[in-house]
């Protein structure tokens, strides 16, 4: 089957053909380890994860190498470690919350079903990467040393642009660099800092005596070709990464490596809004994945992010939520006692068209028609196709034993009610009992009556 993904560096979809078969290569960027990570952060997650178990199934789950790396040195970081213990000294602050925000990080993207990727580079742990970069670019003369910062030279990249495709002046004034008055040019972009008092520092390159840190964009053009090479398959991000900072990788990367791509592909997932609007904390709908995981199942989440095409915004929606619950309830109903059967080639063939999730979806929602008049190779289908894009993952026992925090209850009242209830029923008194139902249900409680007696469980 032939896959095609659409590059955002030539706008168009092409024939996707690995640099190496026995080793397809793909890098994205991943977290700033400084606070919990919102909604908008997990979409880069999911996304990428269903391409890499889809280059798995195409080429081998030991033929495919998914790098996403791990920010741990940042401004961010800093003053967040500076907030939060202010009476640690700051490296030691700094180490707390990295340590702390990662943990969460790797919870919160494991409840979505996300894959661990083959390897999670750290920024600090590839100092001496970037340090070997930076030289490399101040003796070609694409960067250069002034007051202590290295700085690379935007000019000496005639084609720097070619990516997002911006004008000359919306570069200027959209760069998130520092205006400085030993710039050589508006756009250049720091490649290694000096350190303030406090600050995480290492030996600075180019002969500069001053301990410093690096930049921002650095870091991932030294993990990438530490751990894929001078070029690689595909690079992804959010769309919001394309500029400066996948722009600012190529060219750091291409100068240094004499390469005419950094990677064939670049492949970039669009916005989120959450109800019709821009997510932010000053209009009070911030959503993070941890506040999401306490009221919704991992793989609802997911599936309400693969509802809609990668490349397209999304608008995050509680009933796009609840509607994903009441599909994943059918199908793990309609698959509870069925094996994985055989894939469903219209689902793959979806996948395989720039990750038409929307469609592969769609081709699921047809077997499960299929599975509820009882067509068991459906339900075995529908099984071993949910599961290569990461649902129906769980037991239906596990799926079913999730109780939202929302609709937490004390379990010892609610028995108590429910005995209070069959003892009105036993001698007839149906207004107590139809009360006591309403209290229940009030509560989020569900009872269901049977011969073998009352059960109960929490609507969702």
């Amino acid at each position: 089957m032939e896959l095609k993904l659409y590059d955002t560096l030539t706008r168009e979809k092409r024939l996707f053909r690995p640099l190496d078969p026995n080793n397809v290569r793909i890098y994205v960027c991943g977290p700033t380890v400084y606070d919990f990570a919102h909604i908008g952060n997990a979409r880069p997650v999911i996304v990428f994860d269903v391409l890499f178990r889809l280059l798995r199934h195409l080429y081998g789950a030991d033929h495919v190498t998914y790098v996403r790396n791990i920010t741990d040195v940042d401004d961010k970081i800093n003053a967040r470690a500076a907030e939060e213990y202010p009476d640690l000294p700051l490296n030691e602050a700094i180490r707390k919350v990295t340590e702390q925000t990662d943990k969460q990080f790797h919870e919160d993207v494991a409840a979505l079903g996300a894959l661990p990727p083959t390897v999670e580079p750290r920024a600090t742990e590839h100092i001496a990467e970037m340090r070997i970069l930076i030289e490399r670019l101040v003796a070609s003369g694409n960067a250069y040393v002034a007051e202590d910062n290295v700085l690379f030279s935007v000019p000496s990249m005639p084609d720097y642009g070619k990516l997002s495709k911006r004008p000359l002046d919306e570069m200027i004034a959209g760069a998130r660099v520092d205006v400085a008055p030993y710039k050589r040019d508006p756009m250049d972009f720091v490649l290694w800092k000096p350190s303030k008092p406090g600050e995480p520092a290492w030996p600075s390159p180019a002969g500069i005596k001053a301990p410093g840190r690096p930049g921002w964009h650095i870091e991932c053009s030294a993990m990438s070709w530490k751990h894929l090479g001078e070029t690689f398959d595909i690079h992804g991000g959010g769309i919001d990464l394309v500029f400066p900072h996948h722009e600012n990788e190529i060219a750091q990367s291409r100068c240094v490596f004499h390469t005419p791509v950094m990677a064939n592909f670049w492949m970039h997932n669009g916005f989120l809004q959450v109800e019709g609007e821009k997510m932010s904390k000053s209009l009070g709908n911030f959503v993070t994945i941890h506040d999401l995981l306490k009221d919704w199942p991992g793989e609802v989440i997911r599936l309400a992010m693969l509802q809609t095409h990668y490349r397209q915004p999304i608008n995050w929606t509680v009933s796009g939520l609840r509607e994903a619950q009441k599909t994943l309830d059918h199908w793990y109903g309609l698959t509870a006692d069925t094996m994985p059967g055989y894939l469903c080639a219209d689902a793959i063939e979806a996948l395989a068209d720039d990750l038409n999730t929307p469609k592969a979806l769609a081709a699921l929602h047809e077997l499960r028609g299929e599975a509820a008049k009882g067509a068991r190779p459906a339900a075995a289908c529908l099984k071993a196709s949910a599961r290569l894009i990461g649902l129906l993952q769980q037991t239906p026992a596990q799926w079913s034993a999730f109780r939202p925090a929302s609709l937490a209850v004390d379990e010892s009242k609610v028995v108590g009610l429910i005995e209070a209830r069959n003892a009105a029923r036993r001698v007839k008194n149906f207004k107590e009992s139809d009360r006591i139902r309403d209290e229940l249900a009030k509560m989020g409680v569900v009872l269901k009556d049977t011969k073998d007696g009352t059960t109960w469980e929490i609507a969702r």
